[in-house]
């Protein structure tokens, strides 16, 4: 079984008949225990029923005994699929400390969201990325076993189990959401000298390709073809780098009735900042500036896995942003795709330059809703920390349905205003706009009053991810790579089918 992969499925059953060497039941807050296994530890006071208490007992199982953990999952009329997630995380890490190597959850209500919240807890809590370490810190340097991994303190399959519901199809696909956000993670964990520009255009071709006959195609366009589609903006970034860009290009046609989706994600490979360089200081985490690209890359693979019955275009464009002879300089002018001229004030402000042109694209594409997801500011994570993105939108009813799509996975947005106020400030002195603005205000408003420019009417959504991407306070994706947004994406193509 590969790294990271779990086995998932569904029961219709007693949860006491299971193979599994661990079971987990759920105990609310200023409720009883429903299991006879874990009342003694509730008599004495050590199964509690508050979110992320873990409590252990054991009982007689076919191969002797086994493991039955007592969940808290707070109160009941608070407990929804965030909530699970959150729970399903704190059994996790404490199974595996345990040694376990599968689990049984009995599911503990039939709320909407319960189950599959369930199964992205856990697997997006296990998830784990040691590609390239040599050994793990467990292995025993004297052992003769030396170099292999058979994966023993690894929990390898997940069970749950309704005694009267099948919830076969809802397991499954949590299953494939909460894989697909793993991969972008693997993807986001990449250092720069493998996460190129050409090694995203890889993944995703080749995923194309796995998918092909679910209606998934590629296309990668490169240097030359970005500049004759005159797409000065994204050029202009990649002009000082030696890595080649690539504009990437996933379509995927499922049918359907719904509008014609298109999915943005900004993916600066690596970004020094250009000439505007950035201090040194974790300037390494800017392997994470492709965050947005991988989301939409690992969505694209889990709608067309799943046949979803819609239509979605995906364009990711991808470079790095590198200081040389040669980079684009402070006060160049350069034209975005749509013929809108751009004075370059910071070349730390590439994403927007990037993204100006894939939007354009997108819309010449015929996407008729679009969303963009980028790390685009460091502001925003002054503002919202990394519990929310910052959400812009020039359009109430396609940001309804973001909204909708974000609650419901647990990766919040919030609304932050759009203003003429604020456009003004993007006007430049010698161009039509002006990339950066020494004003420094409202800078996040300010980077999306900036991208409106480049959709024209078509409506649209900009999540600005900086503060949720990487380094986050969900304990389900710890602080490193977090994926955010793959699950948000598919659950915007259900609603469009």
């Amino acid at each position: 079984m590969p790294p990271n992969e779990i086995e998932v499925s569904a029961r219709r059953g007693a949860p006491e008949q299971t193979d599994a060497d661990t079971r987990v039941v759920g105990l609310f807050a200023d409720e009883g225990p429903s299991d006879a296994a874990i009342a003694p530890l509730f008599e004495i006071g050590e199964a509690k029923g508050g979110l992320r208490k873990v409590a252990v007992a054991h009982e007689q199982g076919p191969d002797g005994l086994r493991r039955v953990m007592a969940a808290g999952l707070g109160k009941r009329d608070e407990f929804d699929a965030e909530r699970a997630r959150v729970a399903a995380a704190a059994v996790a890490g404490l199974a595996k400390s345990l040694g376990a190597r599968s689990l049984s959850w009995l599911c503990p209500t039939q709320g909407e969201g319960i189950a599959e919240g369930l199964v992205e807890g856990t697997l997006l809590a296990l998830y784990n990325f040691d590609d390239f370490k040599s050994k793990s810190d467990n292995d025993d340097e004297s052992s003769d076993d030396q170099g292999e991994n058979d994966d023993e303190d690894e929990i390898t399959k997940l069970e749950i189990v309704n005694p009267d519901q099948d919830l076969a199809e809802r397991v499954d696909r949590a299953r494939t959401a909460a894989e697909a956000q793993n991969a972008a993670r693997d993807l986001q964990n990449l250092p720069g000298n493998v996460a190129t520009p050409t090694h995203l255009a890889q993944c995703a071709q080749e995923i194309a390709s796995e998918f092909a006959g679910a209606g998934l195609s590629c296309e990668v366009l490169d240097r030359a073809k970005i500049e004759q589609l005159e797409m000065g903006a994204f050029a202009s970034v990649a002009q000082g780098s030696y890595a080649e860009p690539a504009l990437i290009v996933m379509r995927y046609d499922g049918g359907g009735s719904g509008p014609h989706l298109g999915y943005v994600g900004k993916a600066v490979t690596f970004d020094t900042g250009g000439i505007s360089i950035k201090p040194s200081a974790k300037m390494q985490e800017m392997k994470f500036d492709m965050s947005g690209g991988a989301a939409v890359i690992e969505a694209m693979a889990a709608i067309a896995s799943e046949g979803i019955e819609a239509k979605v275009t995906a364009v990711v464009p991808s470079t790095e942003n590198m200081p040389s002879g040669r980079s684009v300089k402070p006060g160049d002018i350069v034209t975005a795709m749509n013929g809108k001229t751009i004075e370059v004030n910071n070349t730390d402000a590439e994403g927007r330059l990037i993204l100006a042109d894939a939007l354009c694209y997108a819309v010449d594409q015929g996407c008729e809703r679009i969303i963009d997801l980028a790390t685009l500011t460091g502001a925003i994570i002054v503002a919202l920390g990394s519990t929310y993105a910052g959400l812009f939108s020039n359009d109430d009813d396609w940001y309804a349905e973001v909204e909708s799509a974000c609650d419901a996975t647990g990766e919040l947005g919030w609304r932050l205003p759009l203003h003429p106020e604020y456009f003004e400030l993007t006007k430049g002195q010698y161009a039509d706009l002006t990339n950066a603005s020494d004003t420094r205000k409202a800078m996040s408003i300010y980077a999306a009053e900036f991208l409106k420019q480049f959709v024209g009417e078509t409506p649209w959504v900009h999540m600005d991810i900086a503060g949720t991407a990487w380094g986050g306070t969900r304990n389900y994706v710890g602080s490193g790579a977090s994926g955010y947004g793959v699950r948000t994406l598919i659950d915007l193509a259900r609603r469009a089918s």
